[in-house]
């Protein structure tokens, strides 16, 4: 057993788990104490997570071709849901095809650490190929908007979401002995505790709204407080799992804290547009996986880009 925890990795998802336990004994005794208030959505959030922490742990834990394809699935799960809330053309479903198609090539891009392929694929090649396969159906009344619908969602849930998988690929080094595996973890760890922070503190102190509008639920207290959260969380995983200083690890959980808030509010604007309250229901008490990247899709890339700036 200590063997397995002298591993960066293993000891922060036993320390996840640790926590993830703590939360379900805290919930377990809350329901006990006070009977008559209603606990059925954090009870259901954190059974989710219970199964959420599992499949990751064994996909993180595997070859990193495992991992690879963890993330390649995700990205399709998403891109899946994505296509079924959106309005789209009869004539855009012939498309759709060539849109799921660069699922494997931008993971094969991945996996293969072609990076200079990987940065342009969908941004340079896709932007410009997708329109022309669109005027291929002769059918341009609505056009610019299933253009923009569709290319929107592959940057969101291809593109932006493969960066997660990107960062495998940053070898271990003597201030990382955790490499690319622990830059997932440490982003993961802090982009979903960032997610249950704001709304912990929205929820018990939360007065002033942010974006009604868009997210009532979104106030200044939830997001300061998820702020400054995600910055002590930052500093607690920085050294076993980054190679990161301390002041830099502020940096950054400051940073994924905003972008993942802003990744939030902008699917919730989506959502908003299209009348629904999730984009699917496969994680319950969660929605759907678009639901639960919604952050993440901001943070990730903003994340390696970062990385590979200043340690790689």
């Amino acid at each position: 057993m200590l063997n397995f925890l002298d591993n960066p990795v293993h000891f922060g998802i036993a320390v996840v788990v640790g926590l993830l336990a703590a939360a379900t004994l805290i919930v377990f005794a809350l329901t006990k104490a006070k009977p008559n208030q209603d606990f059925k959505e954090l009870t259901n959030r954190i059974k989710s997570w219970w199964v959420m922490i599992a499949i990751f742990s064994i996909a993180l834990l595997s070859s990193p071709i495992v991992s690879v394809i963890f993330f390649g699935l995700i990205s399709f799960l998403a891109l899946k849901e994505y296509v079924s809330v959106i309005p789209l053309r009869k004539a855009d479903r012939r498309v759709l095809f060539w849109a799921y198609l660069t699922i494997p090539i931008q993971y094969i891009l991945v996996a293969t650490n072609q990076y200079g392929l990987f940065i342009v694929f969908i941004p340079v090649w896709v932007f410009f190929l997708l329109p022309f396969r669109l005027i291929l159906t002769k059918q341009t009344e609505g056009f610019l908007k299933s253009v923009s619908a569709i290319s929107w969602g592959l940057m969101v849930t291809v593109f932006a979401v493969s960066h997660t998988a990107m960062l495998m690929m940053f070898p271990a080094t003597g201030g990382n002995a955790a490499g690319g595996s622990g830059l997932i973890l440490f982003l993961v760890i802090l982009n979903q505790g960032n997610d249950v922070a704001q709304y912990v503190w929205g929820k018990m102190l939360g007065k002033h709204k942010i974006v009604p509008d868009v997210s009532p639920n979104k106030t200044w207290e939830g997001f300061l407080g998820g702020v400054g959260t995600t910055m002590v969380m930052a500093v607690l995983f920085h050294s076993f799992l980054t190679p990161f200083s301390i002041p830099f690890a502020l940096f950054v959980g400051a940073m994924l804290a905003v972008t993942g808030f802003i990744g939030d509010v902008t699917f919730s604007a989506m959502k908003r547009d299209l009348q629904i309250k999730d984009a699917g229901a496969l994680i319950p008490g969660h929605g759907g996986i678009l639901d639960r990247i919604d952050s993440l899709s901001l943070s990730a890339p903003l994340f390696f880009h970062t990385v590979r700036f200043f340690y790689y």
